[in-house]
């Protein structure tokens, strides 16, 4: 089985990195018996799950109960689980008792937006014992902020911030970051600037491995397509053909056939 330390061996070996989100014990079941090294379950699930507008609905307790149905289907696999809008900017006890109810949920890790005032909780986290995995960049919990979900680090001030955010989160005892929406030779000097991985969305090869939300990779939503996200299925097409199909064998009367149920009266225990 993967764990934690494997990230850092990764990198110093050159072999890219593969993660992917899930959300559920059915995909989670599929997904684990892929070579993917590690799973996120990311607060996007407020958006790809729940539909909301904005991962800032997520909630504790909506991640947890989403990373221990892919800890029961995917028990051989790393997970990290984010820890969602305002989490951890309550004070520190409030942190750590989502910290606690993400990691009894099943995570191996924990996942934290944005280096600004977090750097003391970071090093408390992994002080007491979790793995804690920055995100830089687009960090869409902020995307109020943002004023919308646009690529960040495009100027020279933002890229130097970006490294220097980096290398303080790695200084704190960050096992790895993310990075998303930000210009592929910013992402390769943030990279080369620090000894941990990078995960990288929307951002070029030049980073340590690779994240894709699976509902993406997948083709599960066919009015949605970022450019970032390669679509390597078109399941929104095949499970409507699916469905359709069944709907009509049902009203032509083909479904149930003979052998998909019994004919025979269950004889009544006296």
């Amino acid at each position: 089985m993967k764990s934690i330390p494997d990230f850092l061996k990764w990198k110093a070996d050159g072999k890219a990195i593969t993660m992917v989100t899930c959300y559920d014990a059915a995909t989670a079941k599929i997904v684990n018996a892929t070579s993917v090294d590690s799973i996120l379950i990311g607060d996007s699930c407020a958006m790809v799950v729940h539909g909301f507008d904005s991962t800032v609905h997520a909630t504790v307790e909506m991640i947890a109960a989403h990373t221990a149905a892919v800890r029961r289907g995917a028990p051989d696999k790393v997970i990290i689980a984010d820890l969602p809008f305002l989490s951890n900017r309550k004070g520190i006890d409030h942190a750590m008792d989502a910290v606690d109810q993400l990691m009894k949920a099943g995570a191996n890790a924990v996942k934290l937006e944005r280096r600004k005032g977090n750097i003391q909780l970071v090093e408390h986290i992994v002080d007491s014992g979790v793995p804690v995995m920055g995100h830089l960049g687009l960090t869409p919990q902020s995307v109020n902020e943002f004023g919308g979900f646009k690529m960040q680090g495009k100027s020279e001030a933002a890229a130097r911030a970006l490294i220097e955010d980096a290398q303080m989160l790695e200084q704190a005892g960050c096992f790895s970051i993310v990075l998303e929406c930000i210009p592929g030779d910013v992402a390769a000097q943030v990279t080369n600037a620090i000894s941990i991985p990078t995960i990288g969305i929307g951002c070029g090869p030049d980073v340590s491995g690779q994240v894709l939300v699976i509902n993406d990779l997948l083709g599960m939503d066919a009015s949605f397509q970022p450019r970032f996200a390669r679509k390597y299925e078109t399941l929104s097409e095949r499970i409507g053909l699916a469905v359709d199909r069944y709907c009509a064998d049902v009203r032509s009367a083909t479904f149930p056939a003979a052998g998909e149920y019994s004919s025979r009266l269950a004889k009544l225990e006296s």
